[in-house]
């Protein structure tokens, strides 16, 4: 990993550059391809926040937050959250520490719109990155999202 780490809003001059990072083969049923990640911004412009991992100018991953949504959809605003929606780190670009360059931008984006905690999902099991997430600091908060784990990182 580099100094020149920055995320870039997705333009026309970088679509195709992001709908083409993939992560590794074993990886691909734990998160989406990034082409349904934006497909799931355009639908909801309001709360998905997707950008492009760059460490100069090489695309090394992709991530998409959410802000500001009713985490229990049950539409009374008493659960708004924001976190880690999508994380996909390029296949021969893991273990340089992108990902936990990602998390970090999630979190400060959080802060900087006054928000304290950091939630995102994972699909629990050995071949999940459940033990990423523990070794930033997230804890699981013991509720499921469909077929995965809910974490929380306190910002304080």
């Amino acid at each position: 990993m580099t100094s020149a780490l920055r995320l870039e809003k997705i333009t026309a001059e970088n679509f195709d550059a992001a709908i083409g990072l993939t992560v590794r083969p074993d990886q691909e049923h734990l998160v989406a391809p990034v082409v349904k990640s934006l497909a799931e911004a355009y639908v909801h412009p309001d709360t998905a926040w997707p950008r492009l991992i760059l460490d100069g100018d090489r695309p090394v991953g992709f991530l998409m937050a959410f802000l500001g949504i009713d985490f229990a959809g049950d539409g009374t605003g008493g659960d708004i959250r924001s976190g880690l929606w999508r994380l996909n780190i390029a296949a021969d670009e893991q273990g340089r520490g992108y990902g936990r360059f990602a998390v970090e931008s999630v979190a400060a984006e959080i802060r900087r719109r006054g928000g304290t905690r950091l939630t995102t999902t994972w699909h629990p099991g050995e071949d999940g990155p459940e033990r990423f997430y523990l070794a930033l600091g997230f804890r699981p908060t013991g509720e499921m999202s469909g077929d995965q784990r809910v974490g929380e990182l306190e910002l304080g």
